[in-house]
Formats: C-alpha cells, structure tokens, sequence
C-alpha cells in the first residue's frame, strides 16, 4: 500500500508538471500567433503608405489575400491539383499588371477623352472621358449580360445576370475614367489581381465540382478492409465443414 501511495503522489506530481508545461507552451504559440498577425497586419499598411500611398490599400490587399488563402487551403483539402491553383494565379498576376500600367498611365482616360472631344463637343470638357467611359462599358457589360442571361435559370435569374452586367460595366467605366496616377493605379490592379485570383478559383470549383468520392477515398482505410477481407476468407476456406462462419 506504501509503494501504491508513493506511485499515486508521484503521478499527481507529473500531472502537474504536464499541466504547468501544457500552459506555457499555449501562452507561448498564442504570443506567436499574435506576433505573426501583427507582422503581417504591420506589413500591409506599411506597404499600403510607402508604395500606394494610404493605409487603405494595405487593409483591402491584406483583407483580399487572406481571402484567397484561405481558398487556396479549402480548394487543396477537397482535392483541387496545384496546377490549376497555380494556372489562376499566373494569370490573375498577368491581369493585375496590365490594369496597374493601363490605369498608372491614365491610358483610358485619354483615349476617352479623345471620343468625347470628337464625339461630344457640347459636353463639359472636364466630364466627357467619365460620360464616353460609363456610355462604353454599360453597352459592353449590358452585350455581356445578355450572353450570360442565356445559361441562367428562369426569369429572375436571367435579370440578374442582365443588370448585373450593366451595373458592373457601369463601375468600369466611371473607375477606368478616372485619372489614377502610377501609386492609385498599381493598388487598383493589385486589387484586381487578387479578386481575379479568387474568382477564377471559385468558378473552376464550381464548374468542376468536388470529387466526394474521391475525397472519402483519402480517409477510408481501403487496403486494410481488402486485406482483412481476403485474410476472413481465407481463414473460412481452411476451417472444417460444419464449424460455422
């Protein structure tokens, strides 16, 4: 009973320890954790006001790429091939850039002005690229609209899709019309790039689906159930008629 006492004593002195050891370590990846947030929340405004030149673009960059890690992380756990991950990024990088320099050039705001100036001389000089810009992109998102109007379901989805279009034409334009400047440029295109990113992932997921079966696959023990199914088997085949399963 001695040694009994003795063992019990010393295993409640273990369990202490453990404990005391278990909260340490949760303190101290907790302090990490916060240390990484605060660095990488640190980071992105820092980035926001030296390059692009407000915080702001550090908070919707940090807030649109944790978004499409997450996807990243959801997409590879249900089975989705880094190759088509990466393919989407690749190209979202492509898009990001070609809007930064198009808009950090003001490229779109000259060539609408210059419609304006032929084709609408009685307008305001400082509002025609604006009026040219959103005339353009709600005809071209309206033509877009339509075609995407003929895949939706019934009558309601089929109006959605068409003023859905047209308002995001409409958004171009008046963005695209704007003199931006190199810095509101380039926090423009990378904001783009990161949303082209997200949304080409969630469209191959949802024009692929997921593989359910293939995802039960990865956490059914297959092998073994084979294995033990040939070993059950066998084990049958070797017992005498009459003893029964």
């Amino acid at each position: 009973m001695a040694h009994l006492e003795l063992a019990k004593a010393e295993a409640q002195a273990i369990q202490g320890e453990i404990a005391r050891v278990a909260v340490f370590a949760a303190v101290a990846i907790t302090v990490v954790l916060l240390a990484l947030i605060l660095a990488f929340v640190g980071a992105s405004l820092f980035i926001g006001e030296w390059l692009l030149g407000s915080i702001g673009w550090g908070v919707l960059h940090g807030v649109l790429l944790l978004i499409a890690i997450a996807m990243v992380c959801v997409l590879s756990a249900v089975g989705m091939s880094r190759r088509r991950i990466g393919g989407a990024f690749v190209f979202a990088v492509l898009v990001a850039v070609i809007v930064g320099v198009i808009l950090g050039l003001a490229l779109p705001n000259q060539a609408y002005t210059r419609i304006g100036d032929a084709a609408l001389p009685g307008v305001e000089p400082g509002v025609r690229p604006l009026v040219v810009g959103v005339a353009i992109w709600a005809v071209l998102g309206l033509i877009g609209g339509l075609f995407a109007s003929l895949g939706a379901k019934g009558a309601d989805g089929r109006i959605l899709a068409i003023v859905g279009g047209l308002l995001f034409g409409v958004v171009i334009g008046a963005i695209s019309a704007v003199t931006t400047g190199p810095q509101v440029g380039a926090g423009i295109g990378i904001a783009v790039g990161y949303l082209t990113w997200i949304g080409l992932m969630a469209l191959d997921i949802a024009r692929t689906g997921v593989d359910t079966e293939a995802v039960k696959a990865r956490f059914t023990p297959t092998q073994t159930i084979e294995t033990g199914k040939e070993t059950l088997a066998w084990l049958q085949s070797k017992m005498p008629p009459g003893t029964g399963s």
